[in-house]
């Protein structure tokens, strides 16, 4: 039986991510054919939480320790939130496919106002995303923005204990964590331009690696 270990970042959004991975290669290949190993592995933008992401490097900082994974025979596969993945992959690695990509758009989240022009003047927003804050500001100058880090969960929670009056999510997170519920409106496409590969579930590979390769063909469903 052959064994499959995946890599992952540790938190629920990312477990659920490489838990749909399992799942479909389950449904194409049938169950029993392989063992699936997920196995969790702390990345640098998960251990820096005293500092927005964009003082301490940016893209790959969700990614490198992945990688190095798969480059030393660690893993054999590593699953990506396709828009935390710098613009060229280390050598030797490659994406070998993508999951049916998810909601796009940017999620509103408040319990004071409906949407980002219904707040307020002077409330607050929290978000770290340098792309969320020049948007929000270029379109509600009078509102503060602050900076807030965290997993989806915990986002929701600082939210709730009153941090700031509103935040911004990816929709497509919400959704596979079963908390579409919590967004209280979406934000259209031509108002919030979405992050490149917002949505996209990547599983990256060694390159050469055939057997990996043949189980994430495309025409497998």
């Amino acid at each position: 039986m052959q064994a499959i270990r995946i890599g992952t970042r540790g938190s629920p959004l990312a477990l659920a991510q490489a838990a749909e991975v399992r799942t479909r290669l389950d449904k194409a290949h049938g169950p029993g054919r392989h063992v699936t190993d997920i196995r969790v592995i702390k990345t640098t933008g998960d251990r820096i939480q005293d500092r927005p992401l964009s003082e301490a490097g940016g893209k790959g900082l969700f990614t490198k320790e992945l990688e190095e994974a798969l480059l030393a025979g660690e893993i054999d596969l590593a699953v990506h939130s396709m828009k935390d993945m710098p613009t060229l992959l280390p050598a030797g690695l490659t994406i070998a496919c993508l999951l049916p990509r998810e909601d796009v758009r940017d999620a509103f989240i408040s319990r004071k106002a409906s949407s980002l022009a219904a707040l307020p003047a002077g409330a607050v927003v929290a978000t770290s995303s340098l792309r969320r804050q020049a948007q929000v500001l270029h379109v509600r100058p009078d509102l503060k923005v602050v900076p807030m880090r965290g997993n989806v969960e915990t986002r929701l929670r600082k939210l709730e204990d009153g941090v700031a009056d509103a935040t911004l999510l990816a929709c497509a997170g919400l959704r596979r964590l079963g908390l579409a519920d919590r967004i209280t409106s979406a934000i259209a496409t031509d108002e919030m331009l979405p992050a490149v590969a917002q949505g996209a579930i990547g599983v990256e590979m060694r390159s050469g690696n055939m057997l990996m390769a043949e189980l994430l063909a495309p025409d497998q469903r």
